[in-house]
């Protein structure tokens, strides 16, 4: 389960650094776009195509922040450690799917197998810390029963 966990951080980390990339590739093309802007517009029309550009930068530019916000969360996980009681780093199988308790990033595949990556501060995250194996609880009207903590 270790090698799980660990393969999981990876696909975790993978999926921050995929949108820190989309992110700033965004902001350079919203770059070049004013740039090009600049040299065909005049008036009204380039004022308001530059303020827009400039809206598309700052929303990639948040993202951005956002995606360096979750690397910062995933580099204070320790997927190596093992205890009893659900945390983040920790990988959860209830009856109802298996969790991977550290960022979301919805849905990973390791081998056939679907486990989602939640975030502590999710309504799932908050239900599965600090529980451990045999707790049950309902969320959404769905009934989860942990069967293991990893």
């Amino acid at each position: 389960m270790e090698n799980l966990k660990e393969q999981l951080y990876k696909l975790c980390i993978d999926y921050v650094k995929k949108r820190m990339a989309e992110a700033k590739q965004a902001i350079e093309d919203s770059q070049e776009a004013a740039i090009e802007e600049t040299k065909s517009s005049a008036g009204d029309k380039y004022e308001t195509s530059r303020e827009m550009m400039q809206q598309a930068t700052d929303r990639n530019m948040a993202q951005l922040n956002e995606a360096g916000k979750l690397m910062v969360a995933l580099n204070k996980i320790n997927y190596n450690f093992v205890t009893d009681l659900a945390d983040a780093g920790s990988l959860v199988l209830t009856n109802n799917g298996k969790f991977y308790i550290a960022i979301s990033a919805g849905a990973l595949s390791i081998g056939g197998e679907t486990f989602f990556a939640v975030s502590p501060a999710s309504p799932i995250g908050l239900q599965l810390c600090g529980k451990k194996t045999g707790h049950e609880f309902v969320l959404n009207g769905k009934s989860y029963k942990i069967e293991s903590v990893v």
